[in-house]
């Protein structure tokens, strides 16, 4: 039997339908063809597999004990996730039946990891196919079916997803394990997350409020001259020139060269007021401007943060819904900017079909030059996947919400920019000598909109006015200063984070690293995260109480700002994350060893425990699991009938536990008997008739026990 596995049901249902008929349906596949061409579809959703807990190496691991730390498990052991075990068990007899598996998964890390796992678990032996599907489009489907490779060529892909897994395992459990008991010696409740690429995110957003809340203003001066050429005959308008800093003068300027002391721009303007001086430099020219590259995920959210001020998972999630269900733009979760220059060929129907989905980008679309070729069409430049762009089916699925609108029409105009001409720009700089200083003058202005014209503005309404023009000048040419002035400004802290900035620094992490030789590394990378999970990371943080939404702005929360007080630079900082980023991408490329980026790690996560007979015996122990239905750490609080843990994800998530080994809320100090019935604790309550015992676990167990003088009877309690 020749079995697809997809990673979701969408597409499964995708490639059934560029399958041959007939059909047929059952729990979790599709059959289509008959006979020797038969072939049947099925699907992950998401991933079906999990790493396990730490119980599960080691029983003693349950309990959080820092004399436990580090956990290394011996050998790497995944568990079936409970939500979606029905369709492993159906994935585990089609995969015992197949004699050739076609692997279907999403064309990044994560899409070949999930069916290569799955395929794995069940100890398939039959050979193994892989195909790419970046466009759900009928026709897009069925090309890439007939276009299958060896999932081998991807096995690289697959052992960089596996050792970003265990990673994240190893640091984030024993890290949230190691500074979650550390608060609680210092008095403090809940559980404090620590993860490899989240953390140094959330270490982002605190420093760059720590900054503006320590941030003391200071005056600068800006020292301006307005300038007129001196020759007689000449007929030029006077234009306006800003004093170039000089070293002369360092003692006076801040670190970004500005002036700080008054009496100093006072001196200067005075010495240059009505003296004549000479044009120092000159250079006037038309600029071409190509036009920028389709987008990445990371360019849409950006894009769409700037100008919408959408989300980061709010635009990942729209563009995946015009992805599945309308297919109406290609795979969204995309690191490349490029395109396969066999697409060029289709780009007349890409536009056709821009233009029935999109009626205000008709025009652009009857407009588009097909005869140019941008560099967006390049081979070399891409990999698993290319940019995101319009797929050439001419209407939704439905109707399109204004989000899915907006996303598909930012997406549409970087595609239709490819076939705009370019933007002239006119640029002029005037440098300006008088005695012993020097100013600038500088203009520009768009010729020529070209492939601008499709480029969406923030602010149309405050648009500021055009300045006039320089007079073209000569270098050498004389010129009479006729006025001099100083003005007087305030040093600004930065902005708060937005979505779309910090989405920015994220993938132009290096901006933020200190070490210069660390920062050329970090610039051929990614980042901080992947095109697929930084959204999520974002989302993460608040949902764990580190970040607030403070109008459009993001800022930490005092837990947050707490957290990332108490931990290393080297845990907080994005540093060591990025190169971390980086060798999983040597990994994916064949150039590093998951084994021996993995051995490093545990070497790094040693050197922020400590070893283990530095802790004092009676440090504390909790035994805080994880939460039954997301796997979040859970936290203890006080409920109606005693303490019971709760998902720290609360109200998102509403797993509960018991909470096996808390004193009951009743004053008398009784160790927690379990109920017979559950094996909750028990409670003792007062009721009508006097006090009793109920359980924990109430309303799920509605068993009693009468009280024996401030303990349980061994009878059970009649029912009233």
């Amino acid at each position: 039997m020749l079995l697809y596995i997809a990673e979701k049901p969408s597409l499964g249902r995708a490639i059934a339908a560029a399958l041959p008929g007939p059909y047929q349906k059952g729990q979790g596949w599709i059959r289509c063809g008959e006979g020797n061409e038969a072939a049947t579809v099925s699907w992950c959703i998401g991933h079906l597999l999990e790493p396990a807990e730490p119980a599960s190496y080691n029983p003693a691991w349950k309990a959080w004990s820092q004399q436990d730390l580090p956990m290394f498990p011996d050998k790497w052991q995944v568990t079936p996730k409970d939500s979606v075990r029905q369709q492993l068990n159906a994935l585990e007899s089609l995969i015992r039946q197949a004699t050739t598996i076609v692997h279907a998964g999403d064309p990044d890390r994560e899409g070949q990891l999930l069916v290569d796992e799955v395929i794995r678990y069940f100890g398939s032996e039959a050979p193994v196919k892989r195909i790419l599907i970046n466009d759900l489009t009928p026709a897009a489907v069925a090309k890439a079916i007939q276009q299958p490779r060896d999932n081998l060529e991807f096995r690289r892909l697959s052992h960089s997803a596996l050792a970003r897994q265990r990673a994240d395992w190893l640091y984030g459990i024993n890290l949230t394990r190691f500074y979650t008991l550390h608060y609680q010696q210092q008095g403090q409740k809940g559980v404090y997350s620590v993860g490899r690429v989240q953390t140094p995110v959330l270490g982002l957003v605190v420093e760059r409020d720590n900054t503006i809340g320590n941030f003391d203003p200071k005056p600068y001066f800006r020292i301006e001259a307005r300038f007129k050429a001196q020759e007689e005959e000449a007929d030029q308008q006077s234009f306006i020139a800003r004093w170039l800093p000089d070293e002369q003068f360092q003692e006076h300027l801040d670190e970004e060269n500005r002036l700080l002391d008054r009496a100093t721009a006072d001196q200067i303007a005075a010495s240059i007021h009505s003296r004549p001086g000479s044009v120092a430099g000159s250079r006037f020219r038309d600029r071409p401007e190509a036009p920028p590259l389709p987008l990445s995920l990371s360019a849409l959210q950006i894009e769409a943060g700037r100008l919408f001020r959408m989300g980061a998972k709010d635009v990942l999630d729209t563009a995946q819904n015009l992805y599945e269900r309308h297919q109406l733009i290609t795979y969204p979760r995309s690191d490349c900017r490029y395109l396969p220059e066999g697409h060029y060929a289709q780009r007349e129907q890409v536009t056709g079909a821009i233009g029935r989905v999109s009626s205000e980008l008709a025009e652009a679309c009857a407009n588009a030059d097909f005869s140019r070729k941008t560099s967006a069409w390049n081979d070399k430049k891409v990999d698993a996947h290319h940019a995101i762009i319009p797929t050439s089916r001419t209407a939704p699925n439905g109707k399109l919400s204004e989000a899915e609108q907006k996303i598909y029409g930012l997406v549409s105009r970087y595609y239709l920019m490819q076939f705009s001409a370019d933007a002239i720009h006119r640029e002029g700089r005037l440098t300006v000598q008088v005695g012993a200083h020097r100013f600038r003058a500088t203009e520009t202005a768009v010729l020529e909109p070209g492939w601008k014209a499709l480029e969406l503005k923030l602010r149309d309404s405050k648009k500021e006015a055009d300045k006039p023009p320089l007079p073209h000048l000569d270098t050498g040419e004389p010129v009479f200063c006729e006025e001099a002035t100083v003005k007087e400004r305030k040093t600004q802290p930065p902005q708060h984070f937005t979505d779309a900035t910090l989405l920015s620094a994220m993938t132009n992490i290096a901006r933020f690293v200190i070490d210069p030789e660390l920062r050329k590394t970090l610039r051929e990378t990614d980042g901080l995260g992947t095109e697929a999970t930084r959204a999520n990371i974002i989302d993460t943080l608040f949902k764990r109480d580190y970040l607030f939404r403070d109008s459009r702005y993001i800022r930490a929360t005092d837990k947050g700002k707490a957290l990332i007080s108490a931990l290393p630079e080297s845990v907080s900082k994005p540093d060591r994350t990025a190169v971390w980023e980086a060798t999983l991408e040597g990994i994916r490329r064949g150039e590093d060893d998951p084994r021996e980026f993995l051995k490093t790690l545990k070497a790094e996560i040693r050197r922020f425990i400590g070893p283990a007979a530095d802790v004092p015996d009676s440090e504390p122990k909790i035994d805080a699991p994880n939460c039954p239905k997301c796997r979040s750490p859970m936290t203890e609080r006080d409920g109606k009938f005693g303490r019971f843990f709760a998902c720290i994800r609360y109200p998102d998530c509403r797993g509960t536990r018991p909470l096996e080994d808390a004193s009951p809320q009743d004053g008398t100090g009784q160790k927690p008997i379990p109920c017979p019935h559950c094996f909750s604790p028990l409670v003792r309550r007062k009721g009508k008739k006097g006090w009793f015992w109920g359980c924990s676990n109430f309303p799920a167990c509605r068993q009693t026990l009468d009280d024996d003088d401030g303990k349980p009877s061994i009878r059970l309690r009649k029912s009233t």
